[in-house]
């Protein structure tokens, strides 16, 4: 048995956090025998800076060659005055676009020792374990637009929002895979009420359950759903929704667990999949130690869940992970008195001694 992973550090402290990662998938290695290896590869500013791209094809051509892509984060000020064209965050969309990552998993779960960080109160938020199941190269954002025209004497913009029945196929059952490892349960959101997309969106949706006798689906207009995230989001188990509301949504649903630098992500390709934190490249505090790496130590257990299916393995990381805040370990972003305040290291080191 042997997996090749790829680990993009890009820019700001992706490195620091990266590091954590693989120092932990080498502990879950060391425990579960799984003959993982590394390659690293550049992009971003630091591409740039290096070879005048933030996305070089040597880096496509090692994710395309790997099981699984672990990723840090890219960005900062340094290259606010580039070639538009050539700005660090080019470098995530052209993964997206080569690798085919059609769909964003963003899980949500709250620690009971961090429910107290939640804007929401501690009764609404405690058991919150969700997973948002967003489609990311289709809808709106894809879509014909205009940026400016003459109609009627005013000038006026349009973007088109279209979706297909396969794209919507592959993503539901994307979504009713992910939740036969979970409760069981999809909720599909959507604003069938007024757009003739989320119309074909539903159809196509209840038409994959049929295949899921075991998975309940429930549907619900995106309006009501965000105002659900807010109110009772326990009873969500997986959500599943277009590009546009997905990254709405996922965001509202960051917020619920309080902190972001606790928020792991999987980007799913029909070959190679990515896994990321969802917060920056955090560039003001590059190189100082106090980074959390948390984020990204959670999405190195998604890959292994999703892209190398070793589901023990990435239990144990999430286990660790929670225990280490169990026993008042903190990082300074999340530090407040009475708890041990633990710098990158020390919580990576922390988190390894508890798989």
């Amino acid at each position: 048995m042997s997996y090749k992973i790829t680990v993009i550090p890009g820019d700001g402290i992706g490195k620091e956090i990266t590091d954590s990662a693989v120092e932990v998938l080498e502990k879950v290695d060391e425990k579960f025998g799984l003959g993982l290896s590394y390659t690293y590869k550049d992009a971003g500013g630091t591409a740039y800076d290096k070879f005048g791209t933030p996305l070089p094809d040597d880096t496509i051509e090692a994710c395309k060659a790997s099981d699984g892509v672990l990723f840090g984060a890219v960005g900062g000020d340094k290259w606010d005055n580039v070639d538009p064209a050539l700005r660090p965050e080019k470098a995530i969309l052209g993964l997206r676009k080569n690798l085919g990552l059609y769909a964003n998993l963003r899980p949500v779960k709250v620690a009971d020792a961090l429910v107290e960080y939640s804007p929401l109160k501690p009764e609404l938020v405690k058991g919150v374990d969700l997973v948002i199941v967003r489609e990311l190269i289709g809808g709106i954002y894809f879509g014909d637009k205009c940026e400016s025209e003459q109609h009627n004497g005013a000038e006026r913009a349009w973007d088109l929002e279209n979706y297909s029945v396969p794209e919507v196929d592959r993503i539901a059952k994307l979504a009713f895979e992910t939740a036969k490892l979970r409760r069981g349960k999809v909720t599909s959101v959507d604003k069938a009420n007024v757009l003739a997309t989320s119309r074909l969106w539903r159809r196509t949706v209840a038409k994959v359950a049929e295949s899921y006798p075991d998975v309940e689906l429930n549907n619900l207009y995106v309006d009501n759903c965000a105002m659900q995230l807010a109110i009772r989001p326990t009873q969500f188990d997986v959500i599943v929704t277009g590009n546009l509301f997905g990254d709405i949504l996922s965001d509202e649903a960051a917020v619920v667990g309080g902190s972001i630098g606790m928020m792991p992500s999987a980007s799913i390709g029909t070959s190679t999949s990515l896994y990321e934190p969802i917060h920056g490249s955090a560039p003001d505090i590059a190189g100082k130690g106090i980074a959390n790496p948390m984020g990204t130590i959670l999405s190195a257990a998604m890959l292994l869940r999703y892209s190398l299916h070793e589901e023990a393995a990435a239990k144990a990381i999430e286990a660790a992970v929670d225990k280490a805040l169990a026993d008042g370990y903190r990082t300074p972003d999340l530090w407040k008195e009475g708890f041990q305040k633990a710098n990158t290291e020390e919580i990576t080191k922390v988190i390894c001694e508890r798989i």
